[in-house]
Formats: C-alpha cells, sequence, structure tokens
C-alpha cells in the first residue's frame, strides 16, 4: 500500500554487491531492506555460518518516485528493476511475506519463473494464516509461493493441510 508516494522498488546491483549497496542505502538515509539468509559453507577442515543475499543482485529501496534519483547515485546500483518501461513497484505485501518466509523457514529457495495462475488458495492455520494467493505447485508438503512483481518464486515446506480452495 502507498504511503505518501513511498513504495518499494528493486534495484539491481552489481554482482556481488548486495550488501554493500545496503550499506551505502544506509549510509544515505535510504530505507531499504536487503533479505538475506544463513548459508552453511563447508570447508575441508570447519563449516561456517555464513549470510547470504536471498536475491541476487537485487536490494529493495522504499522510496517515492522522486527520491529515485539518489539511489541510482548510489555505488554499486546499476538500475531499477523495470516492469513495462517504468521501475517497477512491489507491493508492500510482497515485501512482508519474504521477511515472513525468512524468519519461519530455513533453506528457502528462490527460482526465477514464467507463471501461469492455478488455483486461488487461502492458508487456514500456520505462519501464514488468512494470506491468499496462488499456488503454482503442491507436492507432498512442497509449496510454492508466488511474488508476481518480481518474478520470483518462494519454496518453503508446508503442511497440505494448511491450504483450502
Amino acid at each position: 500500500m502507498m504511503k505518501n508516494g513511498i513504495q518499494w522498488y528493486a534495484v539491481y546491483t552489481k554482482p556481488c554487491w548486495e550488501k554493500k549497496v545496503a550499506g551505502l542505502l544506509a549510509m544515505n538515509g535510504i530505507e531499504h531492506y536487503c533479505p538475506l539468509q544463513r548459508i552453511i559453507r563447508r570447508w575441508s577442515d570447519r563449516k561456517k555460518v555464513i549470510m547470504e543475499p536471498l536475491f541476487k543482485s537485487y536490494v529493495f529501496v522504499r522510496i517515492s518516485e522522486k527520491a529515485q534519483i539518489p539511489v541510482r547515485q548510489v555505488s554499486g546500483v546499476l538500475s531499477f528493476v523495470q516492469y513495462l518501461g517504468r521501475p517497477a513497484v512491489i507491493k508492500d505485501e510482497e515485501i512482508d511475506i519474504i521477511r515472513q518466509f525468512l524468519n519461519e523457514y530455513r533453506n528457502v529457495r528462490l527460482e526465477r519463473m514464467e507463471f501461469n495462475i492455478n488455483d486461488h488458495v487461502r492458508v487456514v492455520s500456520g505462519p501464514f494464516m488468512q494470506m491468499e494467493g496462488d499456488v503454482l505447485e503442491v507436492k507432498h508438503k512442497t509449496v510454492k509461493v508466488l511474488l508476481p512483481s518480481l518474478g520470483f518464486l518462494m519454496t518453503a515446506e508446508i503442511e497440505k493441510s494448511n491450504l483450502v480452495k
């Protein structure tokens, strides 16, 4: 939902610059979100937990349309993600879903996709209770949640019994 003309947008960054861009946006007082997930890296002599960006080369900014120029000037920002020739607006609900997914689940995976909408469902229990959306695939306990304005879907483990058509 747009408040005072402020909306979420996705910016495309240089490869492996997501955290650097997030830090530079913070230094400039620009509200941003760089979703990070815990990843265990294994070497021959040790294991280490690192925080890795969920979306490669993407950082989200919450700004007014007029504030796009200062964001474009941040080192490491290549451009805004475009939809129909304009910077793509990301819904607040989608940012909330990403945050909730990362808070509730481990080993979240992303898949780039072209989508065909199938069943419209409502979650009746669990962390996404009362959310509605379009489920693309349900196998065993795996549910894919659509984030249409980003063109991604997130995959997590959820009980089928928590869904109704």
